[in-house]
């Protein structure tokens, strides 16, 4: 098997959670990175021979195969047109855009270039994720009645919490759906094959100034508290609540929320068919509930063997090692460059009409949440 040459653009904590896993995949080179701020200083830290502040040039120097864009939303469009009209192949971090219209374009450029074009929605890539979406493929829990769950984290609960997300014109209409409901709703899609056709949509902003810190402050880590602040507006939402119809006649909902103290980053899917139920949680992420009725619940354990030869693809370790977050990077990539590589598998992962997919539903869930009415969803 030949090494493909990647690199990635944006070096934060998820571009760094990109190389780590695309090294363990064994055919990767990772031969560059580009960041506008300090990029020299990542790249040797990251042990990266070549690091550039333009893309551009990084692009034009490099001889890539594949790029990694793990930029803030509102620059997406940009870089991956640039690459993909290069005839580079390009997997973007969600969501794909800042617009519909930016999401259209880059689907039509990737079908006219040829490349394979991906967005990083990886809870697909955790083995139960496959087994549930085979479970209900097979009818094990029969005609699908109804979907709920949650994705509650709590790094953005108090006002001195501040991220380049929650500003609209980097992070889009919105911000909560956008950047961790987007991934319960593919996930949900993506287990049950049903889509969601209407949206009823509810949100909160609980603070609508902030404060931000004079010098750079990280997603996800404390705020020291003795340092200088300047507030800053907010004009996205921090909670969500969401209403679902589905096109299979299910209904559903969900709760999407950064202000949720003691969640760190918790998913959580109930899912109810005729015959039983599926619960999953990410905190749990090894293990499906299987609801009986008229007898014992079931707990089915990531297993090659319990799962099926199909599931097997993605599980790397025996039973009774965990397979988590790191892992689920790892083997969406592993997909997705095997088939750059020209194997001939099915393709599970999230590909851009997908990405264009998910862009249609935040734009139906933000018109929702504003209009106060259930809202179509038209593609």
């Amino acid at each position: 098997m030949r090494k493909l040459r990647s690199a990635v653009i944006g070096v934060g904590f998820i571009g760094i959670a990109h190389i780590e896993a695309l090294r363990r995949l064994g055919f990767v080179d990772i031969v560059a990175i580009s960041d506008p701020n300090d990029s020299e200083k990542k790249a040797q830290e990251l042990n990266i021979d070549k690091s550039f502040t333009d893309y551009k040039e990084m692009i034009n120097q490099m001889n890539l195969d594949v790029v990694h864009i793990c930029t803030p939303n509102n620059t997406h469009f940009e870089i991956a047109a640039y690459a993909i009209k290069k005839k580079i192949h390009v997997i973007l971090e969600k969501p794909m855009t800042l617009s519909i219209e930016e999401a259209k374009i880059l689907l039509s450029l990737a079908e006219e270039y040829q490349v394979i074009n991906a967005v990083n929605f990886h809870n697909r890539f955790y083995p139960t994720s496959l087994y549930m979406k085979e479970s209900i493929q097979k009818n094990a829990i029969g005609d699908i009645m109804s979907v709920s769950g949650m994705y509650l984290q709590d790094w953005l609960l108090y006002p001195t919490d501040y991220s380049w997300r929650l500003l609209k014109k980097i992070s889009g209409n919105t911000r909560a759906i956008a950047d961790i409901g987007s991934h319960w709703i593919d996930l949900v899609e993506f287990i049950t094959g049903s889509h969601v056709n209407a949206v009823m949509a509810d949100f909160k902003t609980v603070y609508h100034k902030r404060k931000k810190t004079k010098i750079e402050h990280k997603s996800f880590q404390v705020t020291d508290l003795n340092q200088e602040f300047e507030e800053i507006d907010i004009d996205t939402e921090d909670i969500s609540t969401l209403l679902f119809r589905f096109d299979n006649g299910a209904i559903g909902n969900a709760i999407i929320t950064q202000m949720f103290a003691g969640e760190k980053n918790k998913i959580s899917l109930f899912i109810s068919g005729k015959k039983a139920s599926l619960q999953w949680d990410l905190n749990r992420h090894g293990d499906v509930i299987i609801g009986n009725r008229n007898e014992p619940n079931q707990v089915v354990t990531k297993d090659s063997v319990l799962m099926g030869n199909s599931v097997e693809s993605i599980i790397d370790y025996p039973s009774g090692h965990s397979e988590g977050f790191p892992d689920a990077f790892k083997q969406t990539f592993k997909k997705i460059y095997r088939q750059i590589l020209g194997f001939d598998e099915e393709i599970l992962y999230a590909t851009f009409k997908d990405g264009l997919h998910q862009m249609i539903l935040d734009e139906a869930i933000y018109e929702s949440a504003n209009q106060n009415a259930w809202v179509n969803v038209g593609e």
